[in-house]
């Protein structure tokens, strides 16, 4: 997801058109949506609260340091 997004910005830049951008900015709403209301909550509901925990420590687009550990005790 995020190559195709990434490569459709840089090529909106490069050839300067704003349909590139555009169509970017409208991949990634659909995609943010997808995960939102289908993805997230058939997870929830397979996993449960472990995948509730796993939410609340991780972010949902951008990578950071998190204290979740996926070693089940």
């Amino acid at each position: 997801m995020w190559a195709l997004f990434l490569s459709l910005l840089v090529k909106a830049i490069l050839f300067g058109r704003i349909l590139l951008f555009g169509y970017a900015v409208f991949l990634a709403i659909g995609y943010h949506l997808f995960v939102r209301f289908y993805e997230e909550p058939t997870l929830r509901r397979k996993f449960g609260e472990e995948y509730v925990q796993y939410c609340a420590a991780v972010s949902r687009w951008l990578p950071h340091r998190s204290s979740f550990s996926t070693r089940r005790k």
